[in-house]
């Protein structure tokens, strides 16, 4: 009734009567269990779940407050009774005397079917991972920019064709994370990335990557051409540079390395190019792990700026973030490393250790002086002393031309400990650009210097 305590819309209320009571019961309806005295307090019984609650041989269906008992498809009779669905017998009459039809159209039709199936499967796949790994999120980065989605993303069948299906032969580069293969795609040769590990943050660094180079354009900064998300792990897409790492020439090439007006003019580039990130990116983008091994240089030995898989976007109006500690032991700011707080004097300490090694053609790691400091430290404390010659690349002293000092002072700015007394990158490229001026007009002069008696002169422009 009504006024009766049966809360639950799945109860009765009845009446009853005892010797010394009377009143009412609620009880669940059937099919049903729970407390009836509350809202929603009798919960359907599943009696599909429980043998001896339906006895059912065949198919058994739960619905609420009771249950259904059938026979599977194709099938008749007692689904009570075991053994009492029977195979339709017509059914089968019919197959056999259509079997001649059907066994051809299997024939010539099931591996058009298998093959669909795989096709589905396959999509299933590609769109899983696709949203794994930020595909949603990509085109809606790169979705004010013209057509750059369309034109950036890259099917696996492609990479896969570009690649010879990622044969060994084709892998010219990798390490802990992933390996670089170098494939043709479009009539244009290419280097793809791709990752060995599958871990958020590994996903997580190639889309911050895809992100950032996606917005920019800088001839000392690598091209990326698009990306493919619909692997399991995703892959990048980049101009092909055929030169190998700057860290490779320095230490791996032999007793002669690059030039030092190679070395020079490279530094002038990788300066040129952090200080577009900068401060003359759309949006201010702090590298975060600058180190020989992540320079490229092409067949004319310039270099290029590559690995943006750890970079920060900074909101214009802010000069730092702080945030996890990235970057490799050896360049990382050391205020950086203590505090958390990114700078842009952060990536600026980073370029002086690599000035530091490309005066010394040493590693910043595996050098020790004797009083134990390391590359950085021992440099910086030699860098006012007549010793420092000690310290230099023997092929820097012999080709120099009274650069080396300012470069070393710059590099020891550079490296400043505090943060604050570090020089911004956009000071650093015109200083560098400045020496380069000097060094090419100091070859004019010796050019115009070096007549013979006949009044000829020759020409050795090393310095170009």
């Amino acid at each position: 009734t009504p006024t009766s305590g049966c809360r639950s819309s799945s109860s009765s209320c009845q009446n009853y009567t005892s010797f010394a009571y009377k009143g009412y019961r609620c009880r669940c309806s059937a099919g049903y269990q729970g407390n009836p005295y509350v809202v929603d307090g009798c919960q359907d019984i599943d009696e599909c779940a429980h043998w001896e609650l339906h006895s059912c041989y065949g198919t058994c269906i739960n619905m609420p407050g009771a249950f259904r008992c059938q026979c599977p498809d194709e099938t008749y009779g007692n689904p009570f009774m075991k053994g009492g669905c029977i195979k339709n017998k017509s059914l089968s009459i019919g197959l056999v005397a259509s079997g001649g039809s059907i066994l051809v159209l299997l024939a010539f039709g099931a591996p058009f079917v298998t093959r669909k199936i795989k096709q589905q499967k396959a999509k299933k796949r590609k769109d899983k991972f696709f949203k794994q790994n930020h595909g949603l999120l990509f085109q809606q980065l790169v979705s004010q920019r013209a057509d750059m989605g369309e034109r950036m993303i890259i099917t696996l069948a492609e990479l896969e064709k570009a690649t010879n299906n990622f044969d060994k032969t084709r892998e010219v580069g990798g390490g802990g994370h992933g390996i670089v293969y170098k494939g043709i795609l479009d009539l244009q040769v290419v280097a793809i990335k791709k990752s060995k590990i599958i871990v958020q943050r590994e996903i997580d660094d190639f889309i911050n990557e895809v992100a950032i180079l996606s917005q920019i354009n800088h001839r000392n900064v690598v091209k990326l051409i698009g990306c493919c998300l619909e692997a399991e792990v995703p892959l990048l897409v980049y101009e092909f540079i055929s030169n190998g790492t700057l860290e490779h020439h320095l230490h791996v090439e032999g007793s002669v390395s690059l030039s030092w007006n190679d070395r020079l003019r490279i530094a002038l580039e990788i300066s040129t190019a952090l200080a577009y990130l900068h401060s003359a990116a759309s949006i201010p983008v702090y590298h975060r792990d600058i180190k020989s091994a992540n320079i490229l240089l092409d067949e004319s030995l310039t270099a290029k700026v590559s690995d943006f898989g750890a970079s920060k976007f900074i909101p214009i109006d802010q000069t730092g973030v702080t945030t996890a500690v990235q970057g490799t032991i050896g360049y990382l700011d050391p205020m950086y490393y203590y505090t958390g707080r990114l700078t842009d004097k952060s990536d600026v300490f980073s370029f002086g250790v690599l000035l530091v090694e490309l005066l010394t053609r040493k590693r910043p790691l595996a050098y020790d002086s004797v009083d134990g400091d390391s590359l950085v430290l021992h440099f910086a404390s030699l860098v006012t002393g007549s010793v420092l010659a000690d310290l230099l690349d023997p092929q820097v002293m012999e080709e120099e031309d009274g650069e080396v000092q300012e470069v070393a002072a710059l590099a020891a700015k550079c490296v400043r400990l505090n943060g604050e007394d570090r020089p911004a990158m956009r000071e650093v490229e015109m200083t560098l650009e400045n020496l380069r001026i000097k060094r090419k007009q100091a070859a004019r002069d010796a050019k115009s210097r070096r007549y013979d008696d006949d009044g000829q002169f020759s020409i050795d422009d090393t310095a170009t």
